[in-house]
């Protein structure tokens, strides 16, 4: 568990709010790019630093801490769930589309906490079939826009169950 962390940004923080996203940026340019020179290189470094500068007021405030052995779980789950969808897709797609019952649920949220409640739209977004639309203006409701709906209860306690819960474990 680490310490709380001030609302005020040092001016390290400031200069490079977001040093993972900006590698992640950096990499996925050049991987983009499918070559790697000095102009490639040098613009994505470029991207990498501003695009995180530019939309760090955007930025949910990161938790004060993190726990990973809950994190790791539900990564697990996330992997699974991820494979599971890809498979349920591909054949609901497949097969007869006239089956599909598209539409829009909302899933109210227990959680309040803005980096929860964007690490869950996230991960609703993350497997394939559902993806969340928007959050609510009082942030107590996700809309939820999903390929196939049997049963609303149960797709709103899958969500609760696999995802909400699991992520107020690691960052509440």
């Amino acid at each position: 568990m680490t310490t709380p962390t001030k609302n005020r940004a040092s001016p390290k923080s400031r200069r490079m709010p977001q040093p993972v996203l900006s590698l992640l940026l950096l990499v996925a340019w050049v991987l983009a790019a499918n070559r790697i020179s000095v102009g490639v290189v040098v613009l994505g470094a470029l991207l990498a630093a501003l695009i995180p500068w530019i939309t760090a007021r955007y930025w949910p405030e990161a938790p004060a801490h993190v726990r990973w052995r809950p994190l790791l779980r539900l990564v697990g789950v996330l992997l699974t769930d991820i494979v599971v969808a890809n498979v349920r897709v591909a054949r609901q797609i497949l097969g007869p589309t006239h089956r599909l019952r598209p539409g829009f649920f909302e899933v109210p949220l227990q959680t309040q906490e803005p980096f929860t409640i964007a690490a869950l739209a996230s991960v609703v977004s993350l497997t394939p079939g559902s993806m969340t639309a928007a959050v609510s203006q009082d942030q107590r409701h996700l809309l939820i826009h999903a390929l196939h709906i049997e049963d609303v209860a149960h797709e709103i306690a899958h969500i609760k169950r696999r995802y909400e819960r699991p992520l107020q474990e690691i960052f509440e």
